[in-house]
């Protein structure tokens, strides 16, 4: 016969188990050890978070996001604490976007995580955004969507050779969230409304070329980037400033090379200027260069929805501070978790990978005024508080 303590010992075993597959299903870990999905270091003068989850890409779930919030705001105290690092494990990736499936998961269960994840994440959005800190990003490797919210917003952004970056959200029928709506306006010309819209990739030097990254250096180079920041004694912003510029002009790969879209500038500028979705459609069979039906082909592919929402999210937040497009982007997110479009892109490219949505609307001639309105709603006491 099993004794009480025994008894309440594969009790405590079984509710363990438990909890572990709730959270694995929920994109999570128990972070422990080695495990931990954020490591959290204090090193010489810096505070370094090191994201953890090499085998999904480092991809940001809530734990993580609990977890480097408070630190964050602890370090920014602390009078030892001169500088904050934000780097990514594995090698791949920074981080390759915030953790969708789960999102999903909790979306269509009506669960609070659609709420939680996405107020949790802005929240730390907008911390780095004010941090009173030097931020140092080293966006080595995929930096995607939550990467990008991550980094962007820092001081500074390095990049290498293997940063791919992206905001490929109107592909499964989210918008360019985590501040979008802020830094993409705020690019070179119309950049940030052709990245935003079409999804298109940055590599590498380019990524400092388009002003998404401060600065660029060799991979290889890190390690040593990294001592000497942590190295530096009570640094300035402008002493941060100096190392990073020095590993700059260092790394020479890849200087040679013509930004990726300076032959298309022009036309980037002038075809994405519209002031409606529908108008830059004309602009682009009016063109009719081959660049300019390539681009119109991968927007017929993406949410008609999430084009809408995207262009009027840019051009809103072109003009208001971080803190009010986060609000902003937070009333969006709720209202594509009520939608349609999110829960079937992510089931076309990330769950069944046929590639193959049906939005509904099927076209952005569908997609109303009255609608689009509804989605830039206030909330109410539910709005995000910063």
């Amino acid at each position: 016969m099993m004794t009480a303590a025994l008894l309440a010992s594969k009790f405590r075993l079984k509710s363990l188990g438990r909890l572990q597959i709730v959270l694995q299903h929920l994109g999570m870990s128990m972070h422990t050890g080695a495990e931990a999905g954020v490591v959290l270091e204090k090193k010489g003068c810096a505070g370094v978070i090191t994201l953890n989850r090499p085998k999904a890409l480092n991809a940001l779930n809530l734990s993580m996001i609990q977890q480097i919030y408070p630190q964050l705001k602890a370090w920014e105290e602390n009078s030892e604490t001169y500088l904050i690092i934000i780097k990514g494990n594995g090698g791949k990736a920074f981080c390759a976007g915030g953790d969708i499936r789960a999102v999903t998961d909790a979306g269509k269960a009506g669960a609070r995580l659609a709420q939680d994840f996405f107020r949790e994440e802005y929240i730390l959005n907008n911390a780095i955004g004010t941090c009173r800190k030097p931020y140092v990003a080293l966006i080595d490797g995929i930096t995607m969507g939550g990467g990008v919210g991550l980094s962007v917003h820092g001081d500074f952004r390095v990049a290498t050779e293997k940063t791919l970056f992206a905001m490929p959200e109107t592909a499964i029928g989210l918008f360019p969230d985590v501040g979008g709506g802020y830094f993409l306006p705020r690019l070179s010309g119309h950049i940030g409304y052709y990245l935003a819209l079409t999804g298109f990739r940055l590599k590498g030097r380019d990524v400092q070329k388009a002003g998404v990254a401060t600065h660029f250096v060799d991979s290889e180079k890190l390690p040593a980037l990294e001592k000497d920041l942590i190295m530096l004694k009570s640094p300035s912003k402008e002493a941060v400033a100096t190392v990073l510029d020095s590993y700059h002009t260092k790394s020479g790969s890849g200087e040679e090379k013509q930004f990726i879209l300076s032959e298309h500038i022009d036309k980037i500028n002038s075809l994405f200027s519209a002031n409606s979705i529908e108008e830059i459609f004309d602009n682009l069979k009016q063109d009719g260069s081959s660049f300019a039906l390539q681009q119109l082909e991968i927007l017929q592919k993406m949410s008609p929805t999430s084009l809408k929402v995207t262009l009027r999210q840019l051009k809103e937040g072109a003009s208001m501070t971080l803190q009010d497009v986060l609000r902003m982007e937070y009333r969006l997110s709720q209202a594509c978790m009520r939608g349609h479009d999110f829960y079937e892109g992510v089931r076309a490219v990330l769950i069944d990978k046929d590639q193959n949505p049906k939005w509904k609307p099927a076209v952005v001639e569908e997609v109303t005024e009255d609608y689009l309105d509804s989605c830039f709603k206030s909330l109410g006491s539910e709005d995000l508080k910063l």
